[in-house]
């Protein structure tokens, strides 16, 4: 283990405390005092292998360290980590090609988590469709800033030959040009807030085209 008085100690010090910090919450703490009573709860070979020293940190030092970190790079790391460990599914069989990677886009408020306004976090994410990993997620103050977030989420991701999805509020001109200049395919939700393209898309002789796979799902009070 690295001296903690140098630079390098600092460092790895400050990864331990948010490695524990991770652990904790995923163990159901939602306080600093909860995750500082939770690693003096560790055994002591526990906390040494999670990178910290033999003594648990002070409520008061766990806080100050998640404190200081920086939510968007720390999400910047963490998902490009998992990005590169999660390949592009591939087909099977003599004559298949490899598909291209499914990425769908989604906002959710996040429950239990409040700002300090006391309003919902609400995260915008895109996540791998195939292996459910989140390639990259932003904190958007409401709904309608999704829409400036689209890009900037996206900017971080390797999108060539990607098939993104997303809902109705992403079906943007904007959007569509900005995934096509990088490369991606996209599948978007034309409901009425593209009136000239709802009317154009109502007016294809539908009852006409076969059906050639129907699928019905049920969740969140919605039948689908």
């Amino acid at each position: 283990m690295p001296d903690p008085r140098s630079r390098r100690g600092v460092r790895h010090r400050f990864a331990a405390i948010l490695g524990v910090g991770v652990c904790a919450v995923l163990a159901g703490a939602r306080t600093f005092a909860a995750i500082a009573e939770w690693t003096q709860d560790l055994p002591v070979g526990v906390r040494v292998r999670l990178g910290l020293r033999r003594r648990a940190p002070c409520e008061s030092t766990i806080r100050r360290v998640l404190q200081a970190v920086d939510a968007d790079a720390l999400d910047g790391a963490a998902s490009a980590w998992l990005a590169a460990r999660s390949a592009p599914v591939e087909a099977t069989g003599p004559a298949a090609a490899p598909q291209g990677r499914m990425i769908s886009i989604d906002g959710k408020s996040a429950r239990g988590a409040r700002g300090p306004d006391g309003r919902p976090a609400h995260l915008l994410a895109a996540f791998d469709q195939a292996s459910g990993v989140v390639l990259g997620q932003t904190s958007v103050d409401g709904k309608t800033d999704e829409i400036t977030a689209f890009a900037p989420l996206l900017d971080r991701i390797d999108l060539t030959g990607a098939i993104v999805t997303a809902d109705a509020l992403h079906t943007q001109h904007r959007h569509a040009d900005y995934l096509h200049v990088r490369g991606a395919h996209y599948v978007l939700t034309v409901k009425r807030n593209q009136p000239s393209l709802h009317h154009q898309l109502a007016s294809l002789p539908w009852a006409q085209i076969p059906a050639v796979d129907i699928t019905q799902d049920k969740g969140h009070g919605r039948v689908c």
